[in-house]
């Protein structure tokens, strides 16, 4: 079992700016990787549950990560106008809309003279209420997957590897204990550690889009 050499290694790394105002600037490359590997499987996963191909999907990604960087320099975060997760969705959504229009036009190349955006848009999902529920519901989880992976970078890798066959393999703590050769309460203290490293790391993307 790890010793007092990691004890409060994720308190130790200091506050950044918000990430929101460092995508700002364009040069700043490991921001914008940090970006993207924070957000852009929320993006597929969202437009293959609204009904994309994988192909589709991976599209609308690269075009709203496009999107978001042209747009990103004129946002401002105002509560009262609406949130960042909601402008990246209403980005996702476009891009979204764009590849079912080019589908529908492939299918029907004599609609290229209309309009069948609003076709389109029902076709997808008919209620804007399931809309925002799939995305939250995308959005909580895609957080509690970044900020396990952010922890398990930063821990020692026997220390997550405690946790996970605790908590996601699902090892009786007794069974735990004498795999590695630690006391159960030693088992049940690195799950409690390690939880609380992931709240507070989702606390910490979530702020850093503010």
């Amino acid at each position: 079992m790890p010793g007092n050499r990691n004890k409060n290694r994720d308190d130790a790394i200091p506050t950044r700016a918000s990430l929101l105002s460092r995508l700002k600037d364009w040069q700043d490359q490991a921001s914008w990787q940090d970006f993207f590997d924070t957000y852009w499987k929320l993006i597929y996963t969202f437009a293959r549950k609204r009904g994309l191909t994988d192909s589709e999907a991976q599209d609308v990604v690269q075009d709203t990560m496009i999107s978001v960087a042209r747009q990103i320099p004129g946002f401002k975060y105002n509560p009262a106008l609406g949130s960042f997760k909601t402008w990246l969705l209403n980005m996702t959504q476009w891009r979204i809309t764009d590849q079912l229009r080019k589908r529908n036009h492939a299918a029907r190349p004599d609609l290229h003279d209309g309009d069948p955006s609003s076709f389109i848009e029902r076709a997808a999902d008919p209620s804007g209420a399931t809309i925002d529920r799939i995305w939250e519901d995308e959005w909580q989880k895609n957080l509690l997957d970044a900020a396990l992976e952010r922890v398990r970078r930063r821990l020692d890798p026997e220390r997550y590897q405690v946790f996970d066959v605790y908590v996601n393999k699902g090892w009786p703590p007794g069974n735990v204990a004498k795999t590695f050769s630690i006391s159960v309460a030693q088992v049940y203290l690195a799950k409690h550690r390690v939880m609380e490293m992931i709240r507070k790391e989702v606390a910490r993307l979530e702020r850093e889009m503010l």
